[in-house]
């Protein structure tokens, strides 16, 4: 019950962002893991071979901080324990949206092939970037094409997925073309950001009552 409210409120915030841009916020959300077979439940925090899934032993932690003010998309993670055999890592995206929230597949919505300068054939590794979503560089362009046309309505389409648990991050390699290990990503509520959130609904709200 109380992650469904939290899912409902991100969602109403995604909307918030495009309607109402004074009363931007940050969301931050979080990579985790979900059981093989996925029955759309969280185990947890993280990233892992049976969320994917795949028999790999590989973990890993990511986190995607969104600003609707700035248009940013702030990434980080750090992956360690994946297979030894083939070439490593060879790409490593974010997906969505999947037809159910932590459960299911779909096409690639940011970055092709890879994130620029995730590491490449490599078994672990971090990796830090900001994605300037008013970019085109910063989309796979058949995301943004089966989204509106526009990066601004991939941002909305995306931003919306990232707040019903329908997208995922994950780390492909040679030995697992399709994806070595998957996490979903996951509202992680934050003092700061949930205060920001309230106040921005409490000023639409006022909003929408003047009018």
């Amino acid at each position: 019950m109380f992650f469904e409210r939290i899912v409902n409120i991100a969602a109403v915030a995604a909307f918030l962002f495009c309607a109402a841009p004074a009363y931007s916020v940050q969301l931050l959300y979080q990579t985790v893991r979900v059981p093989n077979p996925a029955t759309g439940a969280v185990l947890g925090p993280g990233m892992d071979g049976p969320s994917e899934p795949t028999t790999s032993p590989g973990t890993g932690y990511g986190t995607a901080l969104y600003d609707s003010d700035a248009h940013t998309l702030t990434l980080d993670a750090n992956f360690s324990g994946l297979v030894t055999t083939g070439s490593g890592t060879t790409a490593s995206h974010i997906h969505a949206p999947t037809a159910l929230p932590f459960q299911g597949t779909a096409g690639v919505a940011t970055t092709t092939p890879s994130f620029v300068g995730f590491p490449l054939g490599v078994t672990s590794g971090t990796f830090h970037s900001v994605l300037d979503l008013t970019q085109s560089s910063s989309w796979n362009p058949s995301y943004v094409s089966a989204n509106g046309g526009t990066t601004a309505t991939a941002e909305f389409a995306f931003t919306s997925a990232l707040a019903t648990g329908r997208s995922y991050w994950n780390i492909h390699s040679g030995t697992f073309p399709g994806g070595e290990i998957r996490g979903f990503m996951q509202f992680l509520p934050e003092p700061a950001s949930s205060l920001l959130l309230v106040i921005g609904l409490v000023g639409f709200a006022c909003g929408a009552r003047k009018r």
